[in-house]
């Protein structure tokens, strides 16, 4: 916050809106994320939902009361370990059960549909966020902000997935030896 990047999912969408507005931060945290508690209540469950709701309200009251102070100056490190940090905090969230963005429960819904990760999801919501940010705000800050999202997607992703992503087959035929060589010489892979 004191660097005035421009976060990512409904609270980069509230930052952006306090910055061009007078409307309190904590405020627009609670009534931005309501729809998504709802779509986390519909498409996964109640007590996701109820998780969630205690979640947002929690980062809300810590964003009205708590000052958060400049750690360094480097705009590159706070890029870097910040986006580290937050998607460490996400993924514990996930893992926990609940989410403190609702842009995350869309991410879990579209995951859930797509082929594609969390992280990806929350990574293509974030650029159109960056890019409102760019043409409002500036595109130094809009820049380091994805900076941010690539280091948090990936943390998100290990704290999630973990480190091990592979795609695993059993192969089933009489053929296996030949099947077995052809993997390992001809495609580079292991079998």
């Amino acid at each position: 916050m004191p660097t005035k990047f421009i976060d990512g999912g409904v609270t980069g969408i509230s930052l952006l809106t306090t910055e061009l507005t007078s409307i309190p931060l904590y405020a627009l945290l609670l009534v931005i994320n309501i729809p998504f508690v709802f779509l986390g209540y519909i498409v996964i469950s109640k007590q996701f939902a109820i998780k969630t709701a205690i979640a947002i309200s929690g980062l809300a009251l810590v964003v009205a009361t708590v000052h958060f102070p400049d750690v360094t100056h480097d705009k590159l490190l706070v890029a870097v370990f910040g986006g580290f940090f937050l998607g460490a905090g996400i993924g514990l969230n996930v893992r926990g059960g609940a989410v403190i963005d609702g842009t995350q429960v869309l991410a879990i819904f579209l995951s859930r549909k797509l082929s594609a990760t969390m992280g990806d999801i929350i990574i293509v919501i974030n650029i159109l966020i960056f890019s409102a940010a760019a043409y409002f705000l500036s595109i130094e800050a809009a820049l380091y902000s994805m900076i941010t999202y690539l280091a948090a997607s990936k943390t998100l992703d290990f704290v999630v997935e973990g480190i091990d992503e592979y795609t695993g087959v059993t192969i089933i035929s009489t053929h296996n030896e030949e099947i077995r060589q052809m993997i390992i010489n001809v495609m580079g892979r292991g079998g």
